[in-house]
């Protein structure tokens, strides 16, 4: 899996949860900046494991400040 192809489900995953669009999203954006709550982010995740069916350890996402970050953990379980 490449990593644009993380990024975009990602971006996919959080604009049908959140219900607005992130064209400018990128790697280096900051997870609160980007208007999206720890309720949100964890429905992402919870997307993102059954898109890959992988299963993210809950003290991987301890400190996660950057979508770059949690690309990272899940290439790490991938």
């Amino acid at each position: 899996m490449q990593r644009s192809e993380l990024l975009e489900k990602f971006k996919a995953a959080a604009s049908e949860i959140a219900e607005k669009e992130f064209d400018d999203l990128q790697e280096d954006s900051v997870i609160v900046d980007l208007g999206l709550d720890s309720l949100v982010v964890l429905e992402v995740i919870g997307e993102l494991e059954q898109a890959f069916d992988v299963r993210i350890p809950d003290d991987k996402l301890v400190g996660i400040q950057t979508v770059s970050q949690l690309l990272d953990i899940i290439e790490e379980q991938l």
